[in-house]
């Protein structure tokens, strides 16, 4: 060891492992004196002190801006985006501390505010919305009071007015600004039109009540000018939202053009408009009521039943103008004879009915004379021809034997039945045990026996040949009808026809045989009898057939649903039908005419004016009544007839037909007149189409 001032040197020799060789290596120690160290030590402390701090601070520095500085400028950040809109930014929720805690009291503050945000935009926008639609109906509501015809008034709770729109100026012809402020009662005078009273402070009632109030259903108003103005009134209370009265809305609807057609109508529902009597509806009104009178209190009245002759010569000579001008007339020939409180009605066409109250048989008997002589004195004239018009007078006295409805028009229709088939122009009083009274009862009886049997279809076609008369060709049938009775028996057709024609069945029963001829016609089966394209089928049509403006069209349709030609059909009309019907009949055959019908003019030669009527009526063959026929080989003057009627058609180009031959003889004076076609026993009787 060397010692050299503070400096210490050692010298150490060592053998290295394994080894032998020696080795030497020199160490050296300085050492200072104590008060330097202590000095550099007090130095060195110091400055690790103040290394320490240093980094301390920097270590807090960087905590603090972790822990509170980051946190603070998100939240400041976050603060400036939601108040720049951005309303779906949050505060961080997720830190465990304070931040943590305040940024959920903040965004739970948030959460709310834009909660009642929201309730208020909405409430903004309902009440927005409420504004814009409260407009429109405010705008609907003037257009509809400026536009609607009833008058609309406001009142306050004084009854002074406050609103009326145009309708209402108009009906009152005075303006809104006019009557503002003015007492509803002295605007608007309503009075009942019944009473002509006037109706006293109307909108009492709604007031005390608080409900609609409807005036009287006949009320009117009377104008500035005096006018009455008939009007419904409906007066309907206004209150607020707590329920307190605020006035009244008074609608008053102009209602006298409906009132003036009411009672238009109600006058057409009672009355004929052509002679402006009471009609059959109001007839049988004031029968019932009459009738009702009788049961309880057992009073007499007598009803006539009226029915004109030769009214039809009127229509078909002069036209329906004509006609209608002569019922206008009537009512007064009937009022000159009738009493002030007689009830007269026409019941339809040319019938009448009238009731005579507390006026007994006797009585009434001469007052229905009286009018038959008035009316058969009377002369109607038209286009310089005079008419003289009669009337037969059906008399039936009601009491208390005779007081169902039913009951007596029946009776009163027998009645009058009655006097024209005594010759007309008579008064028939009825009386049960008459035998006209009888028979026309039991051709009522036979309505019903048709009705049934055309329902259950008991009807029957038979056919009988109108054979040629020189080449006894046997192409032309007529066919005829039988109804067959509830026991099976065939009724021949004078039985139910007259009863058909006087209540106005045939119409029906003729579209029945028309029906089943085209069905026959239709079918595709030569061994049925109404088959052949060369034949012709003759039908019979009744007068009413003739005057139904239907029938055409029912003919034309069935014409093509079973596919025939009308070339193989002639349709029959008497004679007397046609010139009952000259017009209508007259059309009727041209129009079929022109899809090659033919017709027929049957029974010819039973008027006195037969030949006059053939340049209108365009038929195709005349059918020589059998009344001359039956006897033209034994009477000279059948067979004059039978010739002259036969020249007259081959004059004007027709065929003849003579029916009811029964004989050789008869047979044989036809043909040597000339007659085209001949039927009759002789020659064929009618046999059934189809066996029942």
């Amino acid at each position: 060891v060397e010692e050299d001032d503070d400096v210490y040197r050692y010298t150490l020799h060592y053998y290295p492992q394994d080894s032998t060789e020696l080795h030497a290596v020199k160490i050296e120690l300085y050492c200072t004196n104590s008060s330097t160290v202590i000095s550099d030590i007090r130095k060195n402390f110091l400055l690790f002190i103040g290394l320490g701090i240093f980094i301390f601070g920097m270590l807090l520095q960087r905590i603090l801006q972790k822990m509170l500085s980051e946190p603070f400028q998100k939240m400041v950040l976050t603060a400036e985006k939601f108040s720049t809109g951005d309303e779906a930014i949050r505060f961080d929720e997720s830190r465990a501390d304070e931040f943590g805690y305040l940024g959920k009291f903040i965004n739970n503050a948030i959460n709310a505010i834009l909660l009642h945000k929201n309730e208020l935009v909405q409430a903004l926008e309902r009440a927005s919305a409420s504004e814009v639609a409260l407009g429109l109906e405010k705008e609907r509501a003037e257009v509809t009071l400026h536009s609607i015809t009833d008058s609309v008034v406001t009142v306050d709770i004084d009854e002074c007015l406050v609103y009326m729109n145009p309708a209402g100026e108009k009906l009152l012809a005075c303006s809104n600004e006019d009557i503002k402020g003015r007492s509803f009662k002295q605007v608007f005078n309503i009075v009942d039109e019944s009473t002509g009273n006037l109706i006293n402070d109307p909108l009492h009632e709604c007031f005390v009540t608080g409900k609609i109030v409807h005036l009287p259903e006949h009320s009117s108003l009377i104008a500035r000018d005096d006018s009455i103005i008939s009007v419904e009134v409906s007066i309907a209370p206004m209150k607020s939202d707590t329920g307190d009265l605020m006035g009244a809305v008074i609608v008053i609807q102009d209602v006298s053009h409906t009132r003036r057609l009411t009672r238009q109508l109600s006058y057409q529902a009672s009355h004929d408009l052509l002679t402006g009597l009471y009609n059959r509806r109001k007839f049988e009104e004031n029968l019932e009521e009459i009738l009702v009178n009788v049961r309880e209190e057992g009073k007499n009245h007598t009803l006539f039943y009226l029915d004109l002759d030769n009214f039809k010569i009127v229509n078909d000579t002069c036209g329906h103008v004509a006609g209608d001008e002569l019922l206008k007339q009537l009512p007064a020939l009937f009022n000159e004879v009738l009493r002030s409180g007689d009830i007269v009605a026409r019941l339809g066409g040319d019938e009448f009915g009238i009731i005579l109250e507390n006026c007994g048989l006797k009585q009434a008997t001469a007052i229905a004379d009286k009018i038959r002589q008035k009316i058969k004195d009377y002369r109607f004239i038209w286009d310089d021809k005079t008419f003289e018009i009669g009337v037969s007078v059906g008399v039936i006295g009601i009491d208390a034997d005779n007081c169902e409805m039913s009951q007596v028009l029946s009776a009163a229709d027998v009645a009058c039945y009655a006097a024209k088939d005594s010759g007309r122009n008579r008064v028939h009083v009825y009386e049960p045990s008459d035998e006209v009274v009888a028979e026309r009862y039991g051709q009522m009886h036979w309505t019903a026996r048709i009705s049934r049997a055309l329902e259950e279809h008991r009807f029957q076609l038979f056919q009988q040949p109108i054979v040629g008369a020189t080449d006894k060709s046997r192409n032309h049938l007529e066919i005829l009808l039988r109804m067959i009775d509830e026991d099976g028996s065939i009724i021949p057709p004078g039985a139910f026809i007259p009863a058909a024609e006087r209540y106005g069945l045939m119409p029906e029963v003729d579209r029945w045989v028309i029906r089943e001829v085209f069905k026959h016609m239709g079918k595709d089966d030569p061994a049925d009898p109404i088959k052949g394209t060369d034949r012709v089928f003759a039908i019979n049509l009744s007068g009413d057939s003739i005057n139904d403006s239907g029938l055409l069209v029912y003919i034309l349709e069935l014409k093509n649903k079973y596919g025939i030609s009308l070339t193989n059909v002639c349709f029959e009309i008497t004679e007397t039908v046609a010139i009952s019907n000259l017009t209508k009949a007259s059309i009727f055959i041209n129009e079929l005419k022109n899809y090659g019908c033919k017709f027929a003019l049957d029974d010819f030669g039973s008027g006195l004016s037969s030949f006059a009527y053939l340049k209108t009526l365009p038929v195709n063959y005349l059918k020589i009544d059998g009344s001359f026929v039956r006897d033209v080989s034994r009477d000279s003057i059948d067979r004059a007839m039978v010739e002259s009627i036969q020249q007259v058609g081959q004059v004007m180009g027709l065929r003849t037909i003579a029916e009811h031959v029964e004989d050789e003889s008869t047979l044989g004076v036809l043909q040597d007149i000339g007659v085209n076609y001949v039927q009759g026993y002789h020659l064929g009787r009618p046999e059934a189409i189809e066996k029942k």
